[in-house]
């Protein structure tokens, strides 16, 4: 009896946990977007930008909200560093690319770097998160502009959004949050994901 009990518990209260990606070419931001989810939803925890060095590898960061256990991948953006994206593709429920919405000389770079992500059959089907990142500076493009300057044709194949943010000051970020969590939550990706692992109910 105590173990059917603890069995409907653990399937009541269990958050899932999903695993984001955080893509972008250099100096996009990725990092300090990673520090000010940590400090939005783990009650002030995470670096402040001054102590924020670029990322060489892969920094990890992990929250929770109502619903589900978040782990993020924050993996360097210099064109050398590109080529270790792929070894996480496979367990990657989501996509978050950011972009530097006030550098329009990176765009093209930017663009490239993330048709070449979309075209990966191990990404199939992942929701996609694009922030145009640092609306704190001027001569910032908007997250509609951007869209119209990508206009990628592979995002019609997956769940996508754009949402202008600031890594800075926060704004932003935790709309496109709720978002990637809702479409992670329903997503074939995860059922697939699910499928692989042998689960049926949490991941």
């Amino acid at each position: 009896m105590f173990s059917l009990a603890y069995g409907l518990w653990k399937y009541i209260f269990n958050k899932t946990e999903f695993h984001v990606l955080i893509l972008g070419v250099d100096k996009a931001g990725k990092t300090t977007l990673l520090e000010k989810i940590k400090s939005t939803y783990l009650k002030g925890e995470g670096l402040t930008p001054d102590r924020i060095v670029p990322t060489v590898g892969l920094n990890i960061g992990r929250i929770e909200d109502a619903n589900a256990k978040l782990v993020f991948w924050d993996l360097g953006g210099q064109v050398g560093l590109r080529t270790i994206w792929e070894k996480y593709y496979q367990e990657a429920h989501a996509i978050i690319y950011v972009i530097d919405a006030a550098a329009a000389s990176s765009f093209e770079d930017a663009k490239s770097a993330l048709e070449k992500v979309l075209r990966h059959e191990d990404l199939k089907g992942a929701p996609l998160l694009i922030f145009a990142n640092k609306q704190d500076l001027a001569g910032v493009i908007t997250d509609e502009e951007l869209a119209r300057y990508l206009h990628l044709k592979e995002l019609d194949e997956r769940p996508y959004m754009f949402q202008a943010v600031s890594a800075y000051d926060g704004r932003g970020i935790k709309s496109g949050i709720d978002w990637v969590v809702e479409q992670m939550e329903r997503s074939k990706r995860t059922e697939v994901l699910r499928a692989r692992a042998g689960i049926t109910g949490q991941i």
